[in-house]
């Protein structure tokens, strides 16, 4: 689907859509626990369906429920008779998240599992993984684009590079209580994006399961072993990380008020607030996002239009393996649009200008990210702006289009 972007000022309140990251945690913790949960205030994204869908197959059960999902758990512990059925064929959709989260709950909870995925997703690292599997004398196999693993996920030590992505520490973190002995999860340097870490460690504790972390830095997990996961309710948080392309806006311009979100959550992607009042200052600004890897788009819209002013973006090599090269696909998105962006190995330089030209058709490299970024920055171009599939927001955002022309912004 293509859409052309008339620019107009957007104006008026929104409240995000519940937090995909907090959803796929919830909905994971519910479907290993016992008993029925019922978590509430659930986008079906994309992504959200895809976890869903991979949790069914392992041995979860789930109906819709008002707005939000109830959740049959499967039960899973160290007895469990699943682990005596055939692996099951995990079709991750696009979802990093549902993937990496899964590879070992699959093996504490199957013995293991067939693991498939569409777009750029069975390209993306999982080398983290394989390097402890291979420690671990875990079988893993990439044939024909299927991820397959066996084995059994053991008690024990695992040690992780602290700059890689958290997933692989929540996929850990999720299945090692499940285990028959004691572990320990260690980072090697020191962590980053350690919120998402953070909101793991919250959700597993609001289901009952709970283990010692060390005062040192990097921190240090110690799951106990034989814990049970047990049926709870939950309601999911606003999304930071979407609310962050409303603040892009509201950093632009455009009188918009967001609403719902909690001041105190854990999702490391409210530091958007605090980024975006760095970017209303004067001179030259750089922002290490290490730790906000997803709020490279919305901060590079803003950076874009600090009329005569540089922003640089660092610390942000793992962009180049998300749903796109974000490095390049931002480059070459606002770039065409009139930007003034300079791509490094780990960094974006921009250098502001007053409006942008816009009068062009832009790529949303089938990255929902860069899609709703373009969409923020037409809205400042002199010129109509064509997003090419704009469809792709739906992986997390499936009413953005809904929403961006509730609040004034016209399209065709």
């Amino acid at each position: 689907m293509n859409i052309t972007i008339t620019p107009a000022e957007l104006a008026g309140t929104i409240v995000p859509p519940p937090s995909k990251s907090q959803a796929h945690r919830a909905l994971i913790a519910a479907a290993l626990a016992h008993g029925e949960s019922v978590i509430s205030n659930v986008a079906l994204s994309q992504d959200i369906e895809a976890t869903i869908r991979c949790l069914g197959e392992l041995g979860a059960q789930f109906r819709r429920e008002g707005g939000g999902i109830a959740v049959q758990g499967m039960g899973a512990n160290v007895m469990s008779p699943l682990r005596r059925m055939a692996y099951p064929r995990l079709d991750c959709g696009e979802s990093g998240s549902t993937l990496r989260f899964l590879i070992p709950i699959a093996l504490a909870v199957r013995g293991g599992g067939v693991f498939t995925g569409h777009g750029r997703l069975m390209e993306r690292p999982l080398t983290p993984y394989f390097d402890l599997f291979d420690e671990k004398d875990i079988f893993y196999e990439y044939k024909d684009g299927a991820l397959t693993v066996a084995g059994m996920l053991m008690p024990g030590t695992y040690q992780l590079p602290g700059n890689v992505s958290s997933q692989f520490f929540t996929g850990l973190l999720f299945a090692l209580p499940l285990v028959n002995g004691p572990s320990a999860v260690i980072p090697t340097t020191p962590l980053e994006s350690e919120g998402y870490i953070q909101m793991t460690l919250q959700v597993m504790a609001h289901f009952g399961v709970e283990f010692p972390v060390s005062m040192s830095l990097p921190p240090q997990y110690y799951p106990q072993e034989n814990q049970t996961y047990r049926a709870a309710d939950f309601a999911v948080e606003a999304d930071w990380s979407q609310a962050a392309f409303w603040y892009a806006a509201q950093a632009l311009g455009n009188p918009v008020t967001v609403e719902g979100m909690a001041p105190d959550s854990v999702q490391g992607d409210r530091i958007i607030t605090d980024l975006a009042l760095q970017l209303s200052g004067p001179g030259a600004v750089e922002l290490d996002i290490s730790g906000c890897p997803d709020l490279a788009p919305p901060l590079a819209a803003m950076a874009a239009l600090r009329a005569g002013k540089t922003t640089r973006l660092t610390n942000a090599a793992r962009l180049r393996m998300k749903e796109s090269d974000r490095l390049a696909s931002v480059t070459a998105a606002l770039s065409v649009l009139g930007a003034d962006v300079k791509e490094g190995p780990d960094f974006l330089e921009i250098q502001g200008k007053e409006q942008l030209a816009g009068g062009v058709k832009v790529d949303s490299f089938n990255d929902h990210r860069i899609a709703m970024m373009a969409a923020i920055a037409a809205a400042r171009c002199i010129n109509p702006v064509t997003i090419n599939g704009a469809e792709c927001v739906a992986k997390s955002y499936p009413n953005f289009w809904e929403e961006y022309k509730r609040l004034g912004g016209s399209f065709s």
